[in-house]
């Protein structure tokens, strides 16, 4: 897996504040992204144990509400596996953090993956420039959708987190 940025205390990615992994690979290209320059899966840097380290410092302060992966696409086949042991690694060392995701694809085309049962809050579908709005949470155009991945698996029905006052209960 390749990255090109790790931010830290970023507030626009997620609730709370984060700590965001910015990978290599995405397949969707959407017109209007504010980030093609992580399109190619091959540009970035190498994602190694000094990465790991810096997100695995941040994690463990305690104002940091958890990792959110983005892009790039998480899920795209250079990342997939490499992201799914990361968030697997996290779950074991921070269990109280939380872990959001960005993704290009739909629910319905990835809710079987064998990494959603760890994934919080996933940010579904592409971005589509003729529906942007910067009113919303956490998404730039209104047919993406913020979900809660815990409660959609259990119902089998997509439910989208409650949100007071900057929180999400689930």
């Amino acid at each position: 897996m390749r990255y090109h940025n790790i931010t830290k205390d970023d507030m626009l990615n997620g609730d709370g504040l984060r700590v965001v992994l910015w990978v290599s690979g995405c397949s969707h290209c959407c017109r209007g992204c504010h980030n093609p320059i992580t399109w190619d899966p091959n540009s970035g840097l190498l994602f190694d144990d000094k990465a790991k380290e810096e997100i695995f410092d941040q994690l463990s302060k305690d104002y940091i509400s958890g990792i959110t992966f983005s892009g790039g696409d998480p899920l795209h086949p250079a990342n997939s596996l490499d992201v799914k042991n990361l968030m697997l690694e996290i779950r074991e060392k921070f269990p109280g953090k939380t872990i959001w995701m960005y993704t290009g694809s739909v629910w319905e085309d990835v809710a079987r993956l064998s990494l959603m049962p760890l994934v919080d809050i996933l940010v579904d579908g592409e971005y589509v420039e003729e529906k942007r709005d910067p009113r919303l949470l956490w998404k730039g155009s209104s047919n993406q959708r913020v979900i809660d991945v815990r409660k959609t698996l259990e119902k089998e029905d997509i439910m989208t987190p409650v949100i007071y006052c900057g929180d999400y209960y689930r």
